[in-house]
């Protein structure tokens, strides 16, 4: 199961409105929109494999980010910070 959030921290707070888009190769496989707190709890469940998780953040530079996620078994929580001019992303729990 991929599952991710948004944290603006520019504002202090969580992002609603973010779209996602999963895809593997070329195939989206999964779309979303974050919620008032700003999670997409259940983005998709998937195999293991080479994934792409594109987010569109609310910033006058990043159009968007794109991650390559090499994900094994089990579950993977992807939460992204981002300000106007700056994002960072790690591998919650």
């Amino acid at each position: 199961m991929i599952s991710t959030h948004v944290l603006d921290i520019a504002r202090g707070g969580p992002a609603p409105g973010v779209r996602i888009e999963l895809f593997r190769d070329d195939e989206l496989l999964a779309l979303g929109e974050t919620d008032a707190d700003g999670r997409v709890r259940e983005l998709a469940d998937v195999e293991p494999g080479i994934y792409r998780l594109v987010f569109h953040p609310p910033s006058p530079f990043f159009r968007r980010v794109e991650l390559e996620l090499d994900i094994g078994e089990g579950d993977y929580h992807v939460p992204l910070l981002v300000s106007p001019y700056g994002c960072a992303t790690y591998r919650g729990s």
